[in-house]
């Protein structure tokens, strides 16, 4: 197949877990304007699939991704507006990635092996959970070439404290895994080519859970994380009664209470 016809973005299921893959790796699986549609693409059709029930983002390759394609960006700059609109279009596109990355019912889980810088730090730090190898580095060096990270800042700021999103913001230096953990940014640290690995069998685990549960459980949990507290609790409850009307906390409850094994219907 030649580079031109190959999927920027590939598919495998395994089982009740959906696994994404970028697909660029002699660019360093830079999100480029396709490569993004691709995984909007991508995304919007897993969010309709009842089966699945788990979502890991993996990338080939010795790169999780390098962020936007400067070379495509550069090139835009001799358009008549000076490249305003293709900047915007890509901008928004990578707004719509980012947030349905965080708005997928089901869990997202990043795996990533070697470099996760500016908007693919930015795609990491989206997902919800983030499974990094040892020789894994996070970064937004935005800063270096006179273009700050602010949209990475979005999504960096709603997974680390503040200070730590923003000396990384401003320093624009590598953090390694065992730091990006330190800090909050990564769940797990595993030996090199074992991050693929590790986020299946969390995912698995994950997977062998109510889907009704986690889709309702993902949606109640960022709900409510940006709320102030007595509005949090308030929208949190209208979850926990929507979630005790469901087959499954009947099964579920019911199994816990019987001492055997619940059978879920995932509704």
């Amino acid at each position: 197949m030649s580079v031109q016809n190959t999927p920027l973005v590939l598919r495998a299921d395994d089982g009740p877990v959906a696994i994404l893959t970028l697909n660029r790796p002699a660019a360093r699986n830079s999100l480029s304007l396709a490569m993004l549609a691709a995984l909007q693409e991508a995304l919007d059709g897993i969010a309709a699939e009842d089966g699945i029930r788990c979502v890991v983002i993996a990338a080939e390759g010795p790169a999780f991704s390098a962020g936007h394609d400067l070379k495509e960006i550069t090139a835009h700059r001799e358009d008549a507006d000076g490249g305003r609109g293709f900047f915007e279009e890509t901008m928004a596109a990578c707004a719509r990635v980012m947030q349905g990355v965080v708005g997928l019912p089901q869990p997202v889980i990043a795996a990533v092996e070697g470099i996760a810088t500016a908007a693919g730090c930015q795609l990491a730090a989206s997902c919800d959970l983030v499974v990094a190898a040892e020789g894994a580095k996070f970064c937004t060096p935005g800063v270096d070439i006179g273009l700050f990270c602010t949209t990475p800042g979005v999504a960096l700021a709603r997974a680390v404290p503040r200070k730590a999103a923003m000396e990384m913001l401003l320093l624009g230096e590598m953090v390694p895994a065992a730091e990006a953990q330190r800090m909050g940014l990564v769940n797990r640290v595993v030996p090199p080519g074992q991050a693929l690995p590790e986020a299946l069998a969390l995912a698995r685990r994950i997977a062998a859970r109510s889907g009704v549960a986690l889709r309702m459980g993902k949606r109640g949990f960022n709900a409510q994380a940006a709320m102030p507290l007595s509005e949090a609790y308030a929208a949190a409850g209208t979850i926990m009664v929507e979630n005790l009307l469901a087959e499954d906390a009947a099964e579920g409850i019911g199994a816990f209470l019987g001492k055997r094994t619940p059978e879920w219907r995932h509704r």
